[in-house]
């Protein structure tokens, strides 16, 4: 159990049987005839809901008991968007895991990738990516002369359908590093 002031960024806690993750927090806030208390932004892990809560003194705040799972993406049905993944080692135990989880995600997933599942009871809450992945350039406009003094850029789509601002040097059939928290390029691999 958590006490009001151990509520901070990144905690995972339990609200009616519900992850919730702290996205902020104000710090113990004491005004003058008011009793301190903490108020928090927090994320429904399962809805994706943001609601804003205020805890006191006398509230004790279960902390989720999160496990991790190693699952291997497949692949997604373009019929049905679903997303199929399976256990690394039992390719045949195949699972579908909600659209939600991965809403900004699978354009930084391959195919047959191993990653990190955070799971909660049974269900897959999140995907844990690596900071950067190297991914292919498929489709590239050719060079322009002109003005680049500036650097100059241009946009290209990766394999994974992924579009990425890269300098004009990049053509079709590079390999590209970029980062899965901004979607920038970093290098050319």
């Amino acid at each position: 159990m958590l006490s009001y002031t151990e509520i901070k960024p990144g905690k995972i806690i339990i609200i009616d049987d519900t992850p919730f993750s702290v996205l902020w927090t104000s710090g113990v806030v004491k005004k003058q005839r008011q009793k301190p208390h903490n108020t928090a932004k927090l994320k429904n892990l399962i809805t994706g809901n943001v609601i804003e809560k205020t805890f006191t003194q006398s509230d004790k705040i279960p902390e989720a008991d999160l496990d991790t799972e190693e699952i291997r993406y497949l692949y997604t049905n373009p019929r049905t968007g679903e997303s199929i993944f399976c256990d690394p080692e039992n390719p045949a135990d195949r699972f579908v895991v909600n659209h939600s989880v991965l809403e900004n995600k699978l354009p930084y997933m391959l195919e047959n990738a191993v990653f990190t599942a955070l799971v909660f009871n049974g269900e897959i809450l999140d995907i844990k990516l690596n900071d950067k992945i190297n991914l292919k350039v498929i489709e590239a406009p050719p060079n322009i002369k002109g003005n680049t003094s500036a650097g100059g850029s241009k946009v290209v789509v990766t394999e994974t359908g992924l579009k990425v601002n890269v300098p004009l040097f990049i053509k079709e059939g590079d390999v590209i590093r970029v980062n899965t928290s901004t979607g920038e390029y970093s290098e050319r691999v």
